[in-house]
């Protein structure tokens, strides 16, 4: 689960006026109410759930883009773009390093991953992996001061035989600025990890950044659906979608001819389609598998495609009945705001430990159905280590038998045009204040009147970089 997230030099983030990065907190602040909304594990309270409010443009979803560029960076390498990516409310920002931390809480273990990078030259200038312990100690896993050729390798990683590999690589590339070495240690290293299970959380942070941390965009689909290719969920799912006031009494997976499918795809994707199915005939012929397949998503169609082991390929995709349980209606006969809904409910029926970040919560729902969700998501969340974080002009959602005060961010912008974000907490307002009304009366669009979020002598004080 996240724990913190810290940013600075990236988009309209500049840093905070102390000089210290922006910072954003899952960590529970001294609210008593709600105890159901985080997971307590007696040595740290994390929320399940925050809302991030603001005014359009004042850098709500630069946040959203802020975990995102960390997360593809470390997954992928730089992203497109990059080089302009740094606030440019300075000009000395330019050859100045950016900034990106996770803290994330993985095993039972606390954890601090990050690097910093001069984006205008696509230069990493540091990195480090390090053990978050409850006294407010680290524990050096990796660091790499790349401008200085020089790395250090904690104890975990120097056991007899792991410590030489471990050199190898980061002798590689000790001043090399264009990789970072967690990126470089989780590709082609299956059987490291393999052999030495003490190397394993490098693995294990990869990991949990690349398939824990879902990031989404409002113009951009948030399921594959892939929840209703199971068919034990039908039930469930149905009760799901018909407590949304959607229509849909039910839903049916259904063959369809590849042809359409080739059809209704852009022709560059059609290319990829085509080799897709090639490769996928290939891997058949030449393995016991049983099925190859994929589903396939775009924001008005789903699809199935599957090959057997005679590499015949079938092709299936989603209809739904609604009064009349023999008409059969396709997703892109469905609103906008029935899409979003179903789109969502694959969070709510989600697997343990995943963090969803969605930008534009509201985005084609009703102010009620927004509301309705968030309410559903947190009962079905108490019983699941989960983790929600939206961005959102949802006002309804500002309500105290809703939420909790922690669980409520804002993003202001300062009139040099740089981003601040922070919570509710910061504030010294009366408990029963009517906080929707204040917050579109524009009560939260100023400076926050503490400087602290979370006293260190009432939560864990981890020690940042």
């Amino acid at each position: 689960m996240l724990i913190r997230f810290n940013v600075s030099n990236f988009l309209s983030f500049a840093g905070r006026e102390d000089g210290k990065s922006q910072e954003f907190s899952m960590i529970a602040g001294k609210v008593r109410s709600k105890k159901e909304h985080l997971q307590d594990n007696e040595k740290l309270k994390l929320l399940k759930f925050a809302a991030i409010y603001g005014a359009n443009a004042s850098g709500k979803s630069n946040l959203v883009k802020a975990v995102d560029f960390m997360k593809k960076t470390v997954i992928r390498g730089l992203p497109d773009g990059y080089s302009e990516k740094y606030c440019k409310t300075a000009a000395e920002n330019r050859t100045k390093p950016s900034y990106f931390e996770l803290e994330l809480a993985l095993n039972d273990k606390y954890y601090a991953y990050g690097f910093e990078i001069i984006l205008n030259e696509g230069r990493f200038v540091s990195e480090w992996l390090v053990e978050l312990i409850a006294d407010g100690r680290e524990r050096v896993i990796f660091t790499r001061n790349i401008e200085k050729s020089s790395y250090e390798l904690g104890s975990c990683l120097k056991t007899k035989g792991l410590s030489q590999k471990m050199e190898v690589y980061a002798d590689d590339i000790q001043d090399d600025g264009s990789t970072l070495l967690l990126y470089i240690m989780n590709h082609n290293k299956g059987n490291l990890y393999h052999r030495y299970k003490r190397a394993s959380i490098l693995k294990d942070i990869y990991k949990w950044i690349e398939d824990k941390l879902d990031i989404n965009y409002p113009d951009e689909p948030i399921s594959s659906y892939s929840y209703m290719a199971n068919t034990r969920n039908i039930d469930e799912i149905c009760k799901l979608i018909a407590a949304f006031g959607t229509g849909i009494h039910g839903f049916q997976i259904v063959d369809i001819p590849l042809e359409t499918v080739v059809s209704r795809m852009p022709a560059g994707q059609k290319e990829d389609l085509l080799a897709w199915l090639e490769k996928g005939a290939i891997k058949m012929k030449m393995s016991s598998a049983v099925e190859f397949n994929a589903i396939m998503r775009s924001r008005t169609d789903f699809f199935i495609i599957s090959i057997d082991p005679d590499g015949k390929v079938a092709c299936k995709t989603i209809k739904f009945s609604h009064n009349q349980q023999n008409v059969l209606f396709d997703l892109a006969e469905e609103s906008d705001g029935t899409i979003r809904i179903l789109d969502l409910l694959e969070i709510l029926l989600s697997e343990e430990g995943m963090t969803y970040v969605i930008d534009e919560l509201d985005r084609c729902l009703h102010p009620n159905l927004t509301y309705k969700f968030v309410k559903t998501y947190l009962s079905l969340a108490a019983k699941k280590d989960l983790q929600l974080i939206v961005t959102t002009h949802e006002s309804r959602l500002l309500d105290f038998d809703l939420l909790r005060r922690d669980e409520i961010w804002f993003v202001n912008k300062r009139e040099t045009g740089e981003s601040d974000i922070y919570s509710l907490e910061e504030y010294n307002t009366r408990f029963d204040q009517k906080i929707d009304k204040a917050y579109l009366e524009g009560r939260y669009g100023g400076v926050p009147i503490f400087n602290t979020v979370f006293p260190v002598k009432e939560e864990i004080s981890f020690a940042g970089k």
